[in-house]
């Protein structure tokens, strides 16, 4: 993958237009992510949880820290499209949110839609991540073919999950 800033890496720095392999980025990352986002869900979705204030400092910091890796590695046209994608799923994501709510007997609309905010965000942040990921794996970046292909089935995929999880539910 060809970063988009620079970037340094285990005390090696990289420069924007190096390219690095891709399984020195999305490893760390997932596993990374995966466990503030699901913290900041528990945080933002268990009975007394902390203070919406601490939700948003702890959550919100880690978000600006991820975006700003984000753009260094993925560039700015990308993060954009991250966003339209994140506007145009939000019936997605709020599927598997009261879905994963309701293996703890619960439900989104219990929430305010304050609350839901940091753990959406992190999940598009990941749902983001994991997209590149695919992009990467498959060698669709630089191949507009293939990446129109991988872009496709990301999307159908998406909408069969979120669609068979909504209706689940429904």
């Amino acid at each position: 993958m060809e970063l988009q800033g620079s970037i340094t890496i285990n005390g090696k720095k990289f420069d924007k237009g190096d390219f690095i392999p891709w399984y020195k980025v999305y490893p760390f990352f997932l596993l990374h992510m995966g466990m503030f986002g699901g913290s900041g869900f528990l945080m933002a979705y268990m009975g007394d949880g902390p203070p919406l204030a601490f939700l948003y400092l702890h959550g919100g910091f880690a978000c600006l820290v991820y975006l700003i890796f984000y753009v260094t590695i993925f560039g700015v046209d990308r993060v954009r499209w991250m966003f339209i994608n994140a506007a145009l799923g939000l019936f997605g994501i709020y599927a598997q949110i009261d879905w994963i709510l309701s293996l703890f007997g619960k439900q989104a609309s219990d929430f305010s839609a304050w609350v839901h905010f940091i753990p959406f965000f992190y999940y598009v942040l990941y749902t983001f991540l994991l997209h590149q990921m695919i992009i990467d794996v498959f060698h669709a970046r630089n191949d507009t073919a293939r990446r129109r292909v991988i872009d496709a089935l990301y999307i159908g995929g998406s909408v069969l999950v979120y669609g068979a999880v909504w209706l689940a539910q429904h």
